[in-house]
C-alpha cells in the first residue's frame, strides 16, 4: 500500500524543493496570518508555479471567508484544500462541489469519543486529518504545536472516510506511528523545524526517509 507523506508550512522555494527531493507527496501552504507559517496568496502562488506535477499542493486555512478562499484557490491551483478551523461539513461540501478542488478536515483528537466526529464528515470531506488538539481553548493555533496525541486510540477504530495522522510527527517516531496506526498519510509542520516557522532541510529528509521505509 503506497505512503504518503505531507509536509505543512512550508514557505521558501529551497524547502519546497527539499520536500519534493525526499519524496513527499503533498506540500502544505498555510493561510493564516496568525500562525508563523502564514504566506501571503501571492507568495504561495509563487511557490505553487515551479513544483512538478506529481506534487500536490495543500492550501491550510482555518474558518475562511467564502470570497477570500475562492481567490485564493484561483490563484494557487491547489489540489487540496485542508480545513483546520471550526468548519461544518456543509462549506467543504460546497467548496469541492463548487471548486473540483479535494477538500481535507483536520480533526482534533483528544480521546476515543472524538473520532466519532469523523462520520459528520462522510460524503463532504475526501479526508480527515487526525490532530492533536491545541494546547489551550484559546491557542492563537489549531494545529501545529507539537505535540501528539495517544495513538492507541485508533486501535480497532473503523475509519468512515480515507484518513492521516498528524500532531507532532518527528523523524523520530514518525516510523513508529506508521507502525501503530497503520496510517497512509503522515504530515508534519513543526517536526521539521528549526524555530517556529522556520524548516530545516535536513530535518524534511530524514522524516521523508522515516516515513517511507
Amino acid at each position: 500500500m503506497r505512503r504518503f507523506v505531507k509536509i505543512c508550512g512550508l514557505s521558501t522555494p529551497e524547502t519546497i524543493a527539499a520536500a519534493v527531493q525526499a519524496g513527499a507527496s503533498h506540500v502544505g501552504l498555510v493561510l493564516f496570518p496568525k500562525s508563523p507559517r502564514h504566506v501571503s496568496t501571492a507568495k504561495a502562488a509563487m511557490l505553487r508555479r515551479d513544483l512538478p506535477g506529481t506534487t500536490k499542493v495543500v492550501l491550510l486555512v482555518v474558518d475562511p471567508e467564502p470570497q477570500v478562499l475562492a481567490e485564493a484557490i484561483r490563484m494557487v491551483g491547489p489540489a487540496v484544500v485542508q480545513f483546520h478551523g471550526t468548519e461544518p461539513p456543509d462549506v467543504l461540501a460546497r467548496t469541492r462541489a463548487e471548486t473540483g478542488v479535494e477538500v481535507w478536515k483536520a480533526l482534533p483528537v483528544k480521546d476515543s469519543a472524538a473520532l466519532s466526529d469523523a462520520a459528520r464528515y462522510r460524503g463532504a470531506a475526501d479526508r480527515v486529518l487526525l490532530d492533536a488538539p491545541a494546547p489551550a481553548p484559546d491557542s492563537p493555533l489549531p494545529g501545529g504545536n507539537g505535540a501528539t496525541f495517544d495513538w492507541s486510540i485508533l486501535s480497532g477504530w473503523q475509519a468512515p472516510l480515507p484518513w492521516g495522522l498528524a500532531g507532532g510527527l518527528t523523524p523520530a517516531n514518525v516510523a513508529e506511528a506508521v507502525r501503530l496506526t497503520g496510517t497512509t498519510l503522515v504530515d508534519t509542520s513543526s517536526g521539521v523545524e528549526r524555530s517556529p516557522g522556520i524548516k530545516d532541510v535536513d530535518k524534511i529528509a530524514a522524516f521523508c526517509k522515516a516515513a517511507l521505509i
